[in-house]
């Protein structure tokens, strides 16, 4: 026999099949992981076939040498790998490696095991020897239950412990641990499902091979239809996945399950320690797990049988990989939902134009949750015009409406947040007499000011450099700081709020593991209290006291270069007001701007949704963008400048002839520098096309050819199908 086999090497030269015999002494499948011989090396790969002859005489042929008993990739994965690597155009390696988990892939992790002691009773009647008080304690604390060798030690001692050992009392044996995830402590309540979380409920669960949008506001309960579904998947002897778009929401959605359904449940997320995330997906892999929660990697989880997959706040562009390999979960969700003939569930209170669109058309079926849990109601908006503020000589960056609402808010020992897109102090330094920009060396991009740490940082490639104290170009002290970030809004208020305590939650304070539980455990058991943050805060977080939300700097990403700045916006803003007044109704958000007159703002205030779904919709039909086209980005990446910019060059006139070809159907086509020039010291460009979303399937398949010639381990070259960032 004949196995066809992926070696694990990332060159383009060998992202091929290859033959390989199989000894008569392996049982070797589809899918298997294997050790194989190539040149002088051992090294790992996959089985994609099994085939009776290869076209190669059997003299020219290695053998494979080990089959690894971790690993196996299932036979609806390797349907999806073939899916993936035609979509996406990538390397047949890397869409494989998303099937394993790193730990099981660079033997990174293994099985823990611990001594653990029980008591023997025969023995016990046996020793005749007078035992002393530690030895007797040992004895009533194994009679209860087995015990930890190690715990026993630390607390009786070793001398008695290995005393009891020796006469037989104690029998020692090895027992694998599994390395669990903490969960946070949810205390466990009844919840009655109100007429719309039924009726969403028994669509899902009646459906087959279906795609849902479970359009609700933001505390309409949501997650109670999710635990619901999940609990009737389970009744069937079904599994389920469900998504969420931060590692932040993570520990609160996987306590969640953990109460409800116990072991069952496995977290996936980069936030796991090897440990445990190798233990995790054994678990999974072992089918000892049925419900599998996480963020954008969970979606390759290999459980078997699904039932549902569920995608909270689908509207996230953390959903879509932006580093090779690129792809987009909702993708994949949808293939996995076909391939199990199970309904997948996007929710969100925001939906993505795209994803919103999909329901009038038909394509998607669309459930409504109106109205908040018990009928509270949504926190009152208020639009504050900085313009005005500075006009009347307020030159800070809280409004006198905000600092108010603040004051109030703490009076009344309640909670508030503040939202601000922006980590760090400050966005730049700047020179305020020749304009000089630090900037990273590596990627060209402005460096960030963090206070506390007294440096500048690159969020790009992490470098870190000192901060100025004057120009290094002309050498004047007066340097100038560019917008605020968390760090500076902390400060300030911790100026104005003395003795109120303030947390901050973003990347610079959730690195350590549990970050962000430790943050939110923490705020939750402080009244009164200020939570500063980034977008993790944003969304799907149930704070019960919250009562006044300050959005900073609403116009942030209003004004971006991005056809969806005003989605983007949109959501943001709703998805931050929507964690005030959850529990009793009400609540006050305060939306700071400098535009108060843009037509976002207008449809935010009401919480209208769908309002902003027509004007948006409107505008990219007439505009000719997604869905009403598809954009391509050919991203060209090289460490020489030049090299970069020749190899776009020639991807640039190869794809001229589609649009003298396709005159009506191809929008745009044109090359350039990409918005960040240069990261991780790598040159960037770009080639960027718009064209009618009919032709698609074809032109995109002409771009690969075209892409494909150009392809090599020093050049790289991805293509990006919508991308939700063009940065």
């Amino acid at each position: 026999m004949i196995a066809e086999v992926i070696v694990e090497v990332s060159s383009s030269n060998v992202d091929k099949i290859f033959d390989y015999l199989v000894p008569p002494f392996l049982t070797i499948e589809k899918g298997s992981r294997v050790l194989v011989p190539f040149g002088p090396r051992k090294i790992i790969g996959y089985v994609l076939d099994i085939k009776e002859k290869s076209r190669l005489s059997p003299n020219k042929l290695k053998a494979i040498l080990e089959v690894k008993p971790q690993g196996k990739i299932l036979p609806e994965m390797l349907k999806l790998f073939n899916f993936m690597v035609k979509k996406y155009n990538i390397k047949n390696v890397d869409a494989l490696r998303l099937f394993v988990s790193n730990e099981v892939r660079k033997e990174a992790a293994k099985e823990k095991f611990v001594s653990v002691c029980y008591l023997c009773e025969e023995k016990l009647g046996e020793y005749n020897k007078k035992m002393t008080d530690k030895a007797l304690a040992v004895v009533g604390l194994l009679k209860t239950k087995p015990q930890p060798k190690p715990e026993l030690t630390k607390t009786f001692g070793a001398s008695t412990v290995n005393t009891l050992e020796k006469h037989g009392i104690i029998l020692t044996k090895q027992q694998r641990v599994i390395r669990t995830p903490i969960t946070m402590h949810i205390e466990k309540k009844s919840v009655s499902l109100n007429p719309d979380q039924q009726n969403a409920v028994k669509n899902i669960s009646q459906a087959q091979n279906k795609t849902f949008v479970l359009f609700g506001v933001t505390g309409s309960g949501k997650t109670e239809v999710y635990m619901n579904v999940i609990e009737n998947v389970l009744s069937q002897n079904k599994t389920a996945i469900l998504l969420v778009p931060e590692i932040s929401l993570t520990p609160q959605v996987f306590s969640n399950l953990k109460n409800r359904f116990g072991d069952l449940v496995a977290v996936l997320h980069s936030g796991l320690s090897a440990g445990e995330r190798f233990d995790e997906w054994s678990r999974i892999e072992n089918g000892e797990a049925s419900v599998v929660v996480g963020a954008r990697s969970a979606i390759f989880a290999p459980i078997k049988n699904l039932g549902v997959i569920i995608i909270d706040e689908e509207h996230e562009n953390s959903y879509n990989s932006e580093t090779n390999p690129r792809y987009k979960t909702k993708d994949i969700a949808l293939f996995r939902a076909n391939f199990n003939n199970c309904p997948l569930v996007l929710g969100s209170a925001t939906p993505s134009v795209e994803t919103f669109e999909k329901t009038l058309n038909g394509e998607y079926a669309l459930l409504r949750l109106p109205h908040r849990v018990h009928q509270t109601a949504m926190p009152s908006v208020q639009i504050v015009d900085m313009t005005t503020e500075i006009a009347l000589g307020n030159d800070s960056m809280f409004s006198r409406k905000l600092v108010t609402e603040l004051a109030n808010c703490f009076h009344n020992s309640k909670q508030a947040l503040l939202f601000l897109n922006r980590r760090g102090y400050s966005s730049f330094m700047r020179c305020c007499e020749c304009g000089y920009v630090a900037k990273c060396t590596d990627c060209d991009a402005p460096l960030v000011y963090h206070k506390e740490d007294g440096v500048l940082k690159c969020h790009f490639c992490g470098k870190k450099f000192r901060a100025l104290t004057a120009c290094p170009n002309c050498k004047s002290p007066h340097i100038r700081l560019g917008a605020v970030g968390t760090q500076q809004v902390v400060e300030e208020i911790k100026k104005l709020f003395p003795t109120i305590p303030v947390f901050r939650m973003d990347n610079d304070t959730t690195k350590n593991k549990n970050g962000h539980q430790k943050i939110l455990q923490q705020f939750a058991g402080v009244k009164p209290a200020v939570l500063v943050g980034t977008q993790m805060i944003a969304k799907g977080h149930d704070f019960s006291d919250i009562e006044v939300v300050g959005i900073i700097d609403a116009d942030q990403s209003l004004y971006q270069s991005d056809y969806k700045s005003s989605e983007k916006t949109f959501e943001v803003i709703t998805q931050v007001a929507g964690r005030a007044g959850r529990k009793t109704g009400g609540g006050k958000v305060i939306i700071q701007t400098y535009s108060p007159r843009h037509f976002v703002y207008k449809y935010v205030a009401n919480y209208d949704y769908e309002g902003f779904f027509d004007k948006e919709v409107n505008i990219r039909e007439t505009t000719n963008y997604p869905p009403f086209a598809t954009i391509v980005r050919v991203l060209i990446s090289h460490e020489n400048e030049n090299t970069a910019m020749q190899t776009t060059l020639k991807i640039f006139n190869d794809l001229k002839p589609l649009k003298t070809q396709n005159p009506d159907d191809v929008y745009f086509l044109n090359a350039m520098k990409s918005p960040h020039t240069r990261l991780k010291n790598k040159f960037r460009f770009q080639v960027l096309l718009r064209f009618t979303s009919e032709k698609s399937c074809d032109i995109i398949e002409k771009i690969y050819e075209v892409v494909n010639k150009f392809k090599n381990d020093k050049c790289l070259i991805f293509v990006e199908i919508n991308p939700s960032n063009l940065s």
